[in-house]
């Protein structure tokens, strides 16, 4: 490439970073780490009345969560008023801009009037100065805002990355305000200042933004930069092919990380929202870094499918270590009032893993070697039966006495059943019950193996019909 690459993913922190811009700064930072460029957080805070500290905070956080790890930043846009008040001065000095002094109601009327002749409502540019153009008198203790002088005719024209050539006409362009009367930037000036100042060669983002970019393209050249290359990506639909929403479940990747999601899980499952390399659907940061080369990305919408990113973080869950799987669990089962937990924990990570496809899922199963259990009345009252009772009192003497490790309470187990002529499904369910609190779990000799002897013979001894 000719330029180096510098790519850039630019939050509003007016709410916390949700998934479609995560996709985009993972899209962002995948291409940057690929040519072996930078990758540049920035964080466009000028809505003051919307923007929160809180929103700023989780963006970062979210950013360090999935591991995209940025070269540059965080810059922030209320950090460089005075370079956006210098280019805007020259701008106004060289011509390529103006104030206009129409007020909101002048505006609303003369949209009113267009619309009324059936036109496309814009600004009609009766500040903008021209040769022998008589500009109405200034008013008098009004702040103008700046607009952006659009060029009049010819055509808006880029290769997208995405979409391929685009081109848009000038004449469907107004003269954009780039500053309010109080004087603050809008967003699409300080968008073209800040890819300017920061070198940016290529901006990939959503494609809601494809109309700001003909309008900052036109800036861009009125300042005599270099254009950067822009790649737009499709919109993530939720199930019912709307925009995805609230309505569609957690948006917020943070909401993710407390739902039990592994950061590497999620990371790969966005990656493939959009973007294919073959029909891989397993991979980690390393493989994606090394295929995202801005190619094989869809042109159409991808579609939010909550039960394969499920299948995703299973296989992740799976596959990682039991001890550090115990740390994420053992954050979780505070969440859930656990405080104190102990050397077992990464050997029930590893029995229970195979059956959660979350770490919420794997603390679950784990509160119940170290926090009193409530069983299900409808299951108690479906295994624990008078025909099972005996048996159950018989299990609590053999344990009180066998050695505590698998091979002892597995004989134990079955000396019962032999003794009392019933079957292991009927035992071994109801000892499920009034120990995990579920009739269902892995082999009761492991599971038992796990637990403490104590709380188990209580637990057993405690059973009524």
């Amino acid at each position: 490439m000719r330029r180096k690459v510098r790519t850039r993913i630019a939050p509003s922190p007016t709410g916390f970073l949700h998934l479609g811009t995560a996709r985009t700064a993972l899209f962002s930072w995948a291409f940057a780490r690929h040519f072996g460029g930078e990758f540049i957080l920035r964080i466009e805070d000028t809505d003051v009345a919307r923007s929160t500290q809180q929103a700023v905070q989780q963006i970062i956080e979210a950013m360090r969560w999935l591991k995209l790890d940025y070269d540059e930043g965080p810059f922030y846009q209320m950090h460089r008023l005075e370079r956006y008040r210098a280019v805007l001065a020259q701008m106004l000095d060289k011509g390529t801009a103006y104030h206009c002094y129409c007020q909101p109601d002048e505006l609303a009327a003369m949209r009113e009037a267009q619309r009324a002749k059936g036109d496309k409502p814009r600004y009609d540019g009766r500040w903008r100065p021209e040769p022998g153009k008589a500009l109405p008198p200034v008013p008098q203790g009004l702040q103008p805002v700046v607009r952006f002088r659009n060029p009049p005719d010819g055509d808006v024209t880029w290769d997208d990355l995405v979409k391929g050539p685009i081109t848009i006409g000038n004449r469907e362009l107004d003269d954009l305000i780039i500053a309010r009367a109080d004087g603050t930037p809008t967003y699409n000036f300080c968008v073209v200042v800040d890819d300017l100042d920061m070198e940016i060669s290529h901006v990939i983002r959503g494609d809601d933004h494809i109309n700001n970019t003909p309008r900052q393209i036109n800036i861009l050249r009125a300042l005599g930069a270099e254009l950067p290359l822009y790649g737009h990506v499709p919109m993530i639909l939720g199930p019912d092919g709307e925009k995805l929403s609230k309505r569609h479940g957690a948006v917020s990747v943070m909401d993710y990380e407390e739902a039990g999601y592994l950061p590497e899980a999620l990371v790969n499952y966005l990656s493939r929202l959009g973007w294919s390399h073959g029909d891989d659907e397993l991979f980690g940061r390393d493989r994606l870094v090394q295929w995202f080369d801005g190619e094989h990305l869809a042109k159409s919408p991808a579609q939010w499918d909550a039960a394969k990113l499920n299948w995703v973080n299973t296989q992740y869950l799976k596959a990682m270590p039991d001890d550090a799987l115990a740390i994420l669990v053992k954050t979780q089962l505070q969440r859930l009032g656990v405080e104190e937990v102990d050397e077992r924990l990464p050997r029930i990570c590893a029995l229970f893993k195979d059956r959660c496809e979350t770490t919420v899922a794997l603390a679950q199963w784990a509160a119940a070697f170290y926090s009193d259990v409530s069983p299900p009345a409808a299951e108690v009252a479906q295994h624990v039966t008078p025909a099972v009772l005996p048996a159950i009192r018989l299990l609590s003497e053999k344990l009180s006495a066998a050695s505590w490790d698998k091979a002892s309470i597995y004989g134990a187990i079955k000396e019962v059943l032999a003794a009392c002529g019933i079957k292991m499904p009927q035992l071994a369910m109801a000892v499920r019950v009034l120990v995990l609190g579920t009739s269902h779990s892995p082999s009761l000799d492991a599971v038992l193996q796990l637990c403490d002897r104590a709380t188990v013979l209580k637990r057993l001894n405690d059973a009524r019909v």
